[in-house]
């Protein structure tokens, strides 16, 4: 049998080191799922010692969206390129919101699609969309529509070395009838391409000069502040020595919430508006600011502009000076640059600042303690469900977090270790990306525990389907445990609080109140394990149970929506605006004052404090 277009894709996409793609069929691209059916089949006769790699692993989610989630959280956890595939129109269309998670998170993605067949097209044909307009943002750095078999192999070498040199999202386009054509390798002549497999990424190191620069600027400060993001996860070390001899504090951007283990007595964990009290502080009262590998995008939560000197490393010379006026940029990969400018670095002698933080810190754990251990009103306090689940996460364990409020826990309640992996749609900030993420990450790590920490709202949206296909594969983990925690506060309750807290408008019933389902019995229904808590008290017991379950489980907490998630800084503003929203008439109004009022009020007036 001759090769088809479909065929040659998927040989190239092996070439490339593709091992799997998350997707969902239909007839748009069928001639590439059958041409992944054909690879599958000639592995299993194979011989099993064969030097040849295994064939392309295709994972079926329920819907599209997910499948771009996935590949966007393969492409984190990972570093390698991560693949989705839909069928056109619909298929294609859906994909579009996961795509945009990967693109705004700098991830190597590539989509492939259907099309219509070529001779339909520009017709109104069904499912006919125009695919190559609709991805022009998302996968703007390439993305092509295949129209002849010997233009395939120039498209797929291009889109898959776009995605992974510049980090981006891209597409291939392929229409239906093309897929099934035998494959045609270019010819010899004017008007064709011939394209080759491979890329390693460079060493990228900025000039020594501009390294001096820095070290100077870093030198002369005496109290040093430090921001990592995603682009320093793989710098633990580098990252930890340069702020061993600046004595500098280390705050982290949620997408670098693994970049350094949170039992270090001066990483003050997150920052912005679901950070921590002593990353504000460590922001306001520094001198100078060294920013590794993050787009953090609130500038309010930096110093002030002209308060202090900053220098900024990142692989993306976009990103340099974006958000702060740096005195140093610097191109370069963090781990690499920060050990080319380690030797530059004058030991501090005076730790008084150092030793400002790590007092910091250790007020705002106990601060932590106290907040998770408020009782809720009949229901959970949430801060409490992942204050349980710190002690006992295991130190190999992945954890996702959904946005929402229970984002806010994450950010401020998990104490990374080191070793441990964790993530989020942090540009697009997307509801639903908790259990797709969770589960990419136990097909990238079968053998470690994966723990998914999502909010009632995005697994009525989406996540809840995605159960279904963590009850088709999971027999096939190394290691059973997938857990995902549910906070059932039959609210959309991050808006609630922002429309609180931010506009001055009381809780708006009509748009914020969700039905209650019974998440843990929907578990219990597709043959997974449900737990049910109620009772604070419960909540570590809860956690013992699924970490030691022999199946996946969904803990199904009943959270009281009514504790706040606070910003760490409130201004008289927001205090204003808070009380307004009661003045009006909030229909959880007593709740609510019992709750917050004393934080938001203590927030602003000199002598009042919650901890």
């Amino acid at each position: 049998m001759s090769t088809t277009v479909g065929d040659f894709i998927i040989e190239r996409l092996q070439a490339w080191g593709v091992r799997r793609i998350y997707g969902y069929p239909g007839d748009g691209i069928n001639g590439v799922f059958g041409a992944l059916n054909r690879a599958q089949s000639e592995a299993k006769k194979r011989h099993k010692d064969t030097d040849q790699p295994g064939p392309i692993e295709f994972i079926q989610v329920r819907h599209e969206e997910m499948a771009a989630f996935m590949a966007s959280a393969h492409a984190k956890f990972t570093g390698e390129l991560g693949v989705c595939i839909a069928t056109s129109g619909p298929g294609a269309s859906h994909l579009i919101t996961g795509l945009y998670d990967a693109r705004m998170d700098h991830m190597p993605v590539l989509a492939i699609t259907g099309q219509q067949a070529r001779a339909a097209l520009g017709g109104h044909y069904q499912q006919e969309v125009d695919l190559l307009s609709l991805y022009k943002d998302v996968a703007g750095a390439f993305v092509g529509q295949a129209a002849v078999p010997a233009q395939v192999r120039h498209l797929v070498d291009r889109a898959v070395r776009t995605a992974l040199s510049e980090r981006k999202v891209t597409a291939l386009i392929l229409p239906n009838d093309l897929q099934d054509l035998p494959y045609e390798p270019p010819a010899r002549k004017h008007g064709t391409l011939h394209s080759g497999v491979g890329y390693r990424a460079p060493h990228l190191v900025p000039h020594a000069e501009d390294l001096q620069q820095a070290a100077d600027v870093l030198n002369a400060g005496k109290k040093v502040a430090i921001l990592v993001g995603a682009g320093a996860l793989h710098a633990t070390d580098e990252v930890i020595a340069v702020a061993e001899k600046l004595g500098a504090g280390v705050a982290k951007a949620l997408l670098g919430k693994a970049a350094l283990p949170d039992d270090l007595p001066w990483v003050t964990g997150s920052i912005g508006l679901l950070g921590t009290k002593p990353s504000y502080d460590l922001m306001t009262e520094c001198d100078t600011l060294l920013m590794i590998g993050s787009g953090f995008p609130y500038s309010e939560f930096l110093p002030k502009e002209g308060a202090a000197r900053g220098v900024q490393i990142d692989l993306k010379a976009d990103m340099l000076s974006l958000r702060y006026p740096m005195e140093v940029n610097l191109v370069g990969d963090s781990a690499e640059t920060l050990r080319a400018l380690l030797p530059l670095l004058e030991q501090k002698q005076d730790r008084a600042w150092r030793k400002t933080i790590e007092g910091w810190m250790a007020s705002w754990w106990k601060t932590l303690d106290k907040r998770a251990h408020e009782p809720g009103k009949n229901a959970v306090n949430p801060q409490r469900t992942v204050w349980e689940l710190s002690p006992r996460v295991p130190s190999n364990a992945i954890v996702t977090s959904d946005s929402g409020s229970c984002a806010n826990w994450y950010a401020r309640d998990l104490k990374v270790q080191r070793g441990m992996m964790c993530s989020l749609s942090g540009g697009l900030a997307s509801m639903g990306a908790a259990v797709p993420y969770a589960i990419a990450a136990k097909f990238a790590y079968p053998e470690r525990p994966v723990i998914a920490l999502v909010g009632d709202g995005a697994m009525q949206m989406n996540n809840m389907a995605e159960l279904i296909t963590v009850s088709k594969y999971w027999k096939g983990w190394t290691d059973p445990r997938w857990i995902c925690m549910v906070l059932n506060n039959q609210d959309l309750n991050q808006v609630t609080w922002e429309q609180r807290v931010m506009e001055g408008d009381p809780k708006f019933e009509a748009s914020q109140d969700i039905p209650s389902v019974p998440y843990h019995r929907f578990a219990e229904l597709i043959g997974l394990k449900g737990i049910y808590v109620d009772d604070a008290e419960q909540m570590g017991a809860a956690w013992d149970a699924a970490l030691a379950s022999d199946r996946p489980v969904v803990i199904e907490v009943k959270a009281d929506p009514n504790i706040a998630p606070l910003p760490p800084h409130i201004t008289l503003a927001q205090a204003k605006a808070f009380a307004s929203t009661l003045m009006k008439g909030d229909p959880n109004e007593g709740s609510v004052i019992v709750q917050t009022a004393k934080q938001v009020i203590g927030a602003v007036l000199p002598g009042h404090h919650d901890d």
